[in-house]
């Protein structure tokens, strides 16, 4: 199948779990051009009394474009909550958002407004496999269409635009290119997401081992029986979800598991790059709040997040040396982890402790179930755009989003890295 052009379409990685959320503020029914109607979020207080919420605005009809007479929704300048992380999403899961949706906002230390900034539209490749895998999170009726969360840092005000996108035979792009193409529907229910990441919890469900306190059910003997190997690495630092405060009361109670581990899947959240390691904890739980609250998953959908300064995260509750299923890589989920590297790598180069760390993350989850981080393996497909349900794929143990599903995620300059991800991670197993 061929591969759509980075120049085409840009998109992150996720994942999928479900709790039991607010009805959505948005009518099914309510057409692009019918705003919905706005129906405010409380903030969600953690046990520790900090607080994160999630401000949910309609977007509205701008005028239209002045090159092709497309129509444009958004938002105009306004002062809003304070937030730090934002997204855009809508109705219906199945449907994509072809357009350029881009941002700016007003810094709340400084009063500055930024530059305009793309947000990745389409990321629907991250999401739960089709079929019925017991997850239960396509039939919940809770999740919804959304592009990639962006991180802008601590902001108090924001401006929107999203401009519909022109297609026909032999062209693709946005709709001001040329009046010539048709221009593609917007989705229903467009709403801006604004993420207050809060302070974090003090305390959480579980350790980073498994759940602690009985409210889901663990894999007995899932550790237990992993395959004895002579080639193991030893464990990372892993900052637990207790560490960056997660706040366990958004995430679904029970946990889904895979048979084992055998190959990782590396990602890049597509969040920017403009954060500093020391706030990542409120990055991670702005992400898990935007794919819980706004998405409707069950849970942070990457098993594991990596930072550019190569500090490794947990992510998906369920313990971190049990096979979790991840919800990253769309037909791909089953026997394998999704590992996210936080930021945008289609043209910035990862960090050499970022691309260490992810080697460092998978010699020893992979060495727990005896696999060669330097192999190839055979997974088969779920569905998906590149392979057919059922197809059995030859694969890298250590791949790339890309290769299991037809975009570009992790970004070209982080795909490019895993050749050396692979090696170090084998010689970590002392291969």
């Amino acid at each position: 199948m061929r591969r759509i052009p980075a120049s085409v379409i840009g998109v992150t990685c996720a994942t999928a779990l479900v709790l039991p959320l607010a009805p959505s503020a948005v009518a099914a029914s309510a057409g692009p051009g019918q705003p919905a109607r706005a129906v405010p979020r409380a903030a969600v207080t953690a046990e520790s009394g900090t607080t994160g919420s999630t401000e949910s605005l309609p977007l509205q009809p701008l005028d239209p474009d002045r090159a092709s007479g497309a129509a444009t929704f958004g938002l105009t300048p306004r002062s809003v909550r304070n937030f730090s992380l934002l997204g855009v999403v809508w109705d219906d899961p199945a449907a994509e958002l072809h357009g350029q949706v881009q941002v700016r906002t007003r810094g709340a230390r400084t009063g500055s407004w930024s530059d305009w900034r793309d947000v990745e539209a389409r990321n629907a490749d991250h999401a739960a496999d089709p079929g019925t895998s017991g997850t239960g999170e396509r039939a919940s009726g809770r999740v919804r269409g959304a592009t990639a969360p962006l991180w802008v840092g601590d902001s108090d005000g924001v401006e929107i635009r999203v401009l519909a996108e022109s297609g026909g035979p032999g062209h693709t792009g946005t709709a001001a290119e040329g009046p010539e193409s048709t221009v593609l529907p917007l989705p229903s229910g467009m709403r801006l997401e604004l993420i207050d990441p809060g302070e974090g919890s003090a305390s959480a469900a579980g350790t980073a081992d498994g759940p602690a306190d009985g409210t889901g059910v663990r894999r007995k003997g899932a550790v237990t029986r992993q395959r004895a190997n002579p080639y193991t690495a030893p464990r990372p630092d892993i900052v637990t979800r207790a560490d960056w405060g997660a706040d366990e009361s958004l995430r679904e109670k029970g946990f889904v598991y895979t048979d084992e581990v055998g190959a990782a899947f590396v990602h890049h959240t597509a969040s920017g790059n403009d954060y500093t390691c020391e706030e990542v904890p409120s990055l991670i739980r702005g992400i898990y709040r935007y794919h819980t609250e706004s998405m409707g998953w069950r849970d942070l959908g990457y098993n594991f997040l990596v930072d550019k300064c190569g500090k490794v995260y947990e992510g998906r509750a369920g313990g971190v040396a049990e096979p979790v299923l991840g919800a990253h890589t769309l037909g791909f989920n089953s026997h394998s982890m999704g590992v996210a590297v936080l930021g945008t790598y289609s043209s910035t180069d990862p960090s050499d402790a970022a691309v260490k760390g992810v080697a460092r993350l998978a010699a020893w989850k992979l060495g727990l179930y005896g696999v060669d981080p330097g192999a190839e393996t055979y997974l088969t497909s779920e569905g998906g755009n590149l392979y057919t349900k059922g197809t059995r794929v030859r694969l890298n143990v250590i791949s790339g989003h890309r290769d299991g599903f037809n975009t570009v995620c992790p970004g070209g300059k982080l795909y490019d890295q895993l050749g050396t991800a692979r090696s170090t991670a084998a010689g970590y197993q002392g291969r």
